[in-house]
């Protein structure tokens, strides 16, 4: 894969900018992603297309400025700070886009980050639900698997700790700011699409360079809203490729979740 300088790009490259991407449009809200590609991803978009996004360092402080991946606390700029408290006030009030990372996700977009298996013997324990319910019925969130199989994009979730579309539905009026937006992986990138008035179900958007069609749809356990015409994941420009990689991300941690 290459830009138009003939710069090699790798699928980490790529798949940050499909998370960059997620981001755009939000404007002034706070953005929350988790993990390093998203990191790195929502401090990307910032540093282009969508400046007013609001980032803080993991705990209370907003930053200003694009800081590297694993930055102390005092090479941050602090320009605000902000209680748990208020925390909650804003995320009820949908002023707020989660990215997180499931170990489970169907084609609703409903998500597991509790358990693997029944809930009375799970056979894994994983994070807790911790805030999932209430981040998918108040504020947009989106997911970021770096591992695309059919053992997390599953047909069912053994544990539902963050609703979909369909539950999202059942809900009504408690979830009006309900937005899964999108599903990035390291095949490709998927949305939500609703058919004939039903609850949205995930549809493949793009696929990412030197990814076929049939390799999502296979490694897929339930059946993909798969459109005619598939086009390619964008590759980043030649600026956010410099941010990647001599700013945000210089010691090349993305690799380490997506091999070149």
């Amino acid at each position: 894969m290459t830009t138009d300088t003939a710069t090699e790009v790798t699928r980490a490259d790529v798949c940050v900018v499909a998370v960059a991407e997620c981001f755009r449009g939000d404007g002034e809200i706070i953005g929350s992603p988790m993990g390093t590609v998203p990191t790195i991803g929502a401090r990307l978009a910032r540093a282009t297309f969508e400046p007013d996004l609001v980032l803080s360092n993991g705990e209370s402080l907003f930053f200003e400025g694009t800081h590297r991946l694993g930055a102390k606390p005092d090479e941050f700029a602090a320009v605000g700070w902000i209680p748990y408290r208020q925390v909650l006030d804003v995320l009820a009030s949908g002023r707020r886009h989660v990215m997180m990372g499931p170990v489970q996700i169907d084609a609703h977009g409903n998500a597991n980050i509790s358990a693997i298996g029944d809930w009375a013997k799970p056979k894994r324990q994983v994070l807790g639900s911790r805030g999932g319910p209430g981040n998918t019925i108040n504020h947009t969130t989106s997911y970021w698997i770096p591992k695309h199989s059919a053992r997390v994009l599953t047909a069912a979730v053994d544990m539902v700790s963050c609703i979909g579309y369909d539950r999202a539905a059942q809900v009504g009026k408690a979830a009006r700011f309900h937005e899964v937006r999108r599903v990035v992986t390291n095949l490709g990138v998927l949305d939500f699409v609703s058919v004939d008035g039903a609850p949205a179900t995930m549809r493949l958007a793009s696929v990412h360079p030197g990814v076929t069609v049939d390799e999502v749809v296979s490694n897929t356990g339930f059946e993909l809203v798969v459109p005619a015409d598939v086009p390619e994941t964008r590759l980043p420009n030649d600026d956010e490729l410099r941010l990647i990689r001599e700013v945000i991300d210089p010691r090349g941690m993305r690799l380490r979740e997506v091999p070149a």
